[in-house]
C-alpha cells in the first residue's frame, strides 16, 4: 500500500481556525494523518496552495446539465442516467465529496455509486419534488400539453399532489423507493409555466402532514421556497432547510433562527438562467422574466441572512457543479 504525502501547503480544516502550514498522508484514498514532518512513499509539493476538506453541496441535480427545456424534451429517456455519471465525476473532481440531489437522481444512480460502479461523492437523494397543482413542479402549459422537465419512472414517481391524504401516500412511497429527504415546493418558481414565486403552496396542514411522515422515517425535508408566505409556512412546519429563499423577509429570518432551520440560498441560480438566455437557449419568455425580476432581490436576501447570522450551506442548484448549470 503507497504512503503519499502532500506536503509544504497550508491546511483549512473548516472548524473556523486560521489556516496553518501542515501535511496530509493519503492511503488507500483515505487521510491517515494530518500533522507536521509526516513521512511516505512519495511526496507531492503543495507549497503556495492550500488543501481543503471535501465540500458538501447541498442542492443539486445530477441527471440533467441545463435549462434548456425543448433540448429535454427530445433527448432518449436513458441519456439522463449517463449525463448523471459525467456530472458525478466533474463534481468530485471539483473537490465535492458529498451531495444532496434534490431531484432526478433515483435509487440506482445512488446505489451506483456506492458499488464504484459511478466515480461520485456520496449522496443523499430526495428522487422527485412535492408539487401542488398548478405549482412549480405541475409541466401543464396553456396549450393543453404536459411537457414534464423530468419523465416520470419507476424510479422517481410524479410529485403532483394534492391534500393531506395525497401527500402522507406519496411521502411513503418515496421513502419505499430510497428516498434519503423529502423535497417540497412550498412556493412557486422560476422555470414552471404557470406560478408565481412569491405566493405559497400547499397549505399548511400538508406541509405538516409531510414532515410528520418523514420524520417518522427518520429524514428530513428540504423546501424549494421562493415566497416570503412559503418560506414562513415551511419553517412552521418543522421543515429542515429553506433552499432559494429570495423574497426572506425579517419575520422568515427570526423563525429560521428559532427553529434552527438552514437556508440553502443557490445564488446562481436565477443568473444561469440569464446566462442561458444570453447565449442562445430558447426558454420561454415567462422563464426568462421571472429570472431577471428575482435576481437581485434574491442577492439582497442573502446578504441580509449572513448578516442575521442564520444557518448557511452551500447549493448551486446545478448538475455539473464546478460549471454552475442546470440553474432553476
Amino acid at each position: 500500500m503507497t504512503r503519499t504525502v502532500f506536503t509544504g501547503g497550508r491546511l483549512f480544516d473548516g472548524t473556523g481556525a486560521d489556516t496553518a502550514d501542515g501535511d496530509v498522508a493519503v492511503e488507500d484514498g483515505r487521510i491517515v494523518a494530518v500533522g507536521s514532518g509526516l513521512d511516505g512513499d512519495e511526496a507531492v509539493d503543495l507549497a503556495g496552495r492550500t488543501i481543503l476538506p471535501g465540500l458538501f453541496d447541498c442542492h443539486v441535480h445530477v441527471t440533467v446539465s441545463d435549462v434548456d427545456l425543448w433540448r429535454a424534451a427530445q433527448q432518449p429517456f436513458s441519456r439522463q442516467f449517463y449525463e448523471a455519471g459525467r456530472n458525478l465525476a466533474a463534481t468530485l473532481r471539483a473537490g465535492i465529496t458529498s451531495v444532496r440531489d434534490a431531484g432526478g437522481a433515483d435509487l440506482g444512480i445512488k446505489q451506483a455509486v456506492d458499488d464504484g460502479l459511478l466515480l461520485g461523492p456520496r449522496m443523499q437523494i430526495s428522487l422527485t419534488m412535492l408539487t401542488q397543482t398548478g405549482g412549480h413542479g405541475d409541466d401543464w402549459y396553456p396549450s393543453g400539453a404536459e411537457v414534464p422537465f423530468m419523465i416520470s419512472h419507476p424510479g422517481r414517481p410524479s410529485g403532483l399532489v394534492d391534500g393531506p391524504d395525497e401527500v402522507r401516500r406519496k411521502v411513503r412511497e418515496l421513502v419505499r423507493m430510497g428516498a434519503d429527504v423529502i423535497k417540497v415546493a412550498t412556493s412557486g418558481g422560476v422555470l414552471s409555466p404557470r406560478d408565481d414565486p412569491r405566493h405559497a403552496h400547499f397549505r399548511p396542514i400538508e406541509l405538516e402532514t409531510i414532515v410528520e411522515e418523514a420524520t417518522a422515517a427518520g429524514i428530513f425535508v428540504m423546501a424549494h421556497a421562493q415566497g416570503a408566505d412559503g418560506i414562513k409556512n415551511a419553517v412552521r412546519a418543522g421543515i429542515r432547510s429553506i433552499d432559494h429563499g429570495i423574497y426572506l423577509d425579517d419575520e422568515a429570518i427570526d423563525l429560521m433562527k428559532e427553529r434552527g432551520t438552514w437556508f440553502v440560498p443557490t445564488l446562481v441560480a436565477p443568473q444561469g438562467v440569464i446566462d442561458a438566455a444570453d447565449a442562445g437557449v430558447p426558454l420561454p419568455p415567462f422563464v426568462v422574466d421571472k429570472a431577471r425580476a428575482v435576481i437581485e432581490i434574491h442577492r439582497a436576501a442573502f446578504r441580509h441572512a449572513v448578516e442575521a447570522g442564520i444557518r448557511i450551506a452551500m447549493g448551486t442548484d446545478s448538475g455539473v457543479t464546478p460549471h454552475g448549470r442546470n440553474l432553476r
